[in-house]
């Protein structure tokens, strides 16, 4: 009875940390299926959605500067529920919101959210498991988490079926009306996981390492009872107990609190967890999440089968981390992250080379779209064939070698010391209305938005310089075998992202750190994941404007060649064995 009322507990503990995980991949995959509704009705150009996106991976920047710290002081079950009380708050302010600076703000919060359960779950679950579970456990975060992608996929593909019905009945204004409620309606739909993870985190126990080192002994016994029978409850007591006296021994022999945090066991787990982090999100997976419609919207499907490919993208990754939760304490961590990493190589090399068939076929108008600037330093253009023809005759025989085939156009464009780029017009969008080019959509505000914009600009000579326009890229759209050849490319590189690094990264976060520095070591290592991924996010749009998807995709790819030299070489493998364990091999490490 009591085994079973174990196995019980533990199955919540794990239903209630894979709720954070739910909340985390609603938190980066929700926006993929209601960008282009975004795109369509909020009058946001392309650097606004960009830091729309971007939005959720910088507030898990600024939470996971203090996410380990409020971990250690209020401890990881308060900053559980901190988490996802937040998560609850941002869905109405995103949902409800009617201007470019609340959609910012709900987004933040999201990203708060999803900084302190990146920190505080994997925590949570490495110093509450069993390590004969760990593996898994950790591994059902990720499972979740792309459930979670998923769900946000789906919900984006029942309202891509609506918009085409709408679509169908050629009523410009409703369609407008219902593209609006369609990204809102997304938002809504992924508030009622965020309370049951309020509610879960309640009901279960405190970390019984969290306690230990609060002095709490009784506490801590107490809480590996809940989970463990009474013999393995008192082996990791011990455990506990024995790595407290060695390191408060060795601190005692005269060495500084801070010259032992530069010993071996310290620094070599910490600067991997930090080289496997960043290059994590290097390979480009949130934006190739969050901008997945985008993407094969570009590489020449429709917009169904956009949404349908992005559904299946996501399924791939669901089912695929199933096979990874299953294999990851059977064939351990290294082996996993090294296949994963090269298989990522290899899909991001084909993805870059299937869009740079037809990038290197594109052609820029600048000149022709210069002449178009009225006296107010305005560009209004309305892209179809006609006006296709007319700005691709002006590049001569390369207009021309592209001139009878739909195109699609982005305009790059600076007023003083900013620069932005249109949203993406293509020639075959029967339904599309012209784009305005203004300053007030490249121009900040005020000086606050115009300092993180571009810290050494003159905002007020940008106010009063004429409109430049640096590029006006037309490109051939592809054609829907290309695309879907793409979408194929992509669902590679989230089957083997999904078996390695997905379930892998959390437990090299949790598992490589020593429990002195694991909290705080986790945050730093968190943070660096998500700088490098909020960095991606705000430059990929323009960057592809700019330069192309091919550019991208070759980029994500050299960096993933670093993650697999890193997990193949110098990663040691950590499977089956308990966290002191893992410390003591860092301890005993040769140079």
């Amino acid at each position: 009875m009591v085994s079973n009322e174990k196995a019980g507990y533990n199955r919540f503990l794990l239903l209630v940390a894979g709720l954070g995980g739910l909340l985390y991949g609603v938190d980066v995959g929700i926006i993929a299926g209601a960008l282009p509704y975004l795109e369509a009705t909020s009058g946001l150009n392309a650097g606004q959605l960009s830091i729309v996106v971007a939005a959720v991976l910088l507030g898990s920047v600024i939470s996971t500067l203090f996410a380990g710290a409020l971990a250690d002081w209020i401890g990881r079950k308060p900053l559980m529920m901190l988490s996802g009380v937040l998560f609850v708050f941002s869905i109405p302010i995103i949902a409800l919101s009617h201007g470019y600076e609340s959609l910012v703000l709900g987004r933040l919060l999201q990203g708060i959210s999803a900084g302190l359960i990146g920190v505080v779950v994997p925590l949570y679950l490495a110093e509450c498991l069993a390590a004969s579970n760990r593996g898994k456990g950790t591994g059902i975060f990720q499972w979740l988490l792309t459930l979670g992608i998923v769900t946000a996929a789906v919900v984006g593909m029942f309202f891509s079926i609506r918009v085409e019905e709408v679509a169908r009945l050629g009523d410009p204004a409703r369609l407008f009306a219902f593209k609006d409620t369609a990204w809102r309606s997304i938002f809504w739909v992924s508030l009622p996981p965020g309370i049951l993870f309020v509610i879960g985190s309640l009901m279960v126990s405190e970390s019984p390492r969290w306690l230990f080192r609060r002095g709490e002994r009784d506490a801590a016994y107490a809480a590996l009872l809940r989970s463990r029978i009474n013999q393995q409850a008192d082996v990791e007591l011990a455990e506990m107990e024995q790595a407290t006296a060695a390191e408060k021994a060795k601190t005692s022999t005269g060495a500084n609190v801070q010259g032992s945090l530069l010993r071996r066991r310290y620094v070599i787990p910490f600067v991997l967890a930090c080289v496997i982090l960043a290059c994590n999100q290097a390979t480009g997976v949130n934006s190739i999440i969050g901008f997945n419609t985008n993407i094969l919207l570009q590489s020449g499907l429709s917009d169904l089968q956009a949404h349908w490919g992005y559904v299946i993208f996501t399924i791939v990754n669901f089912l695929m981390t199933i096979g990874g939760v299953l294999l990851v304490d059977r064939k351990g961590r290294k082996f996993l992250l090294s296949v994963g990493s090269a298989g990522i190589i290899v899909s991001l090399l084909c993805t870059g080379v299937l869009f740079r068939r037809t990038e290197r076929l594109r052609v820029d108008s600048r000149d022709a779209v210069q002449s178009m600037v009225d006296r107010d330093q305005k560009v209004t253009l309305l892209y179809d064939e006609k006006a296709a023809d007319a700005l691709l005759a002006a590049n001569g025989d390369a207009g021309k070698a592209i001139g009878n085939r739909p195109t699609s156009l982005v305009v790059i464009y600076s007023y003083g010391d900013f620069r932005a780029a249109t949203k993406v017009a293509r020639s075959d969008d029967k339904s599309a209305k012209p784009f305005e080019i203004t300053r007030e959509s490249c121009v900040p505000a005020n000086k606050v938005v115009a300092f993180f914009s571009n810290p050494f600009s003159n905002l007020d000579a940008s106010r009063k310089a004429s409109l430049k326009i640096d590029n006006a890229l037309i490109t051939p759209v592809p054609t829907t075998h290309n695309g879907w050849l793409v979408a194929i490319s992509l669902f590679v590189f989230m089957a083997f992202f999904a078996i390695g690094p997905g379930v892998c990264v959390w437990l090299a976060l949790s598992e490589l750190m020593p429990t002195r520095i694991r909290s705080n070591g986790m945050s730093i290592a968190l943070l660096i994941n998500q700088a490098v991924s909020t960095t991606i996010a705000a430059m990929f749009l323009p960057t592809v404007g700019k330069h192309g998807y091919s550019t991208m995709f070759f980029g994500f790819a050299g960096c993933t060649v670093i993650y697999f030299i890193t997990a193949a070489v110098f990663l040691p493998e950590t499977k089956g064995k308990t966290l002191e364990e893992i410390e003591a091999h860092f301890e005993g490490a040769r140079p």
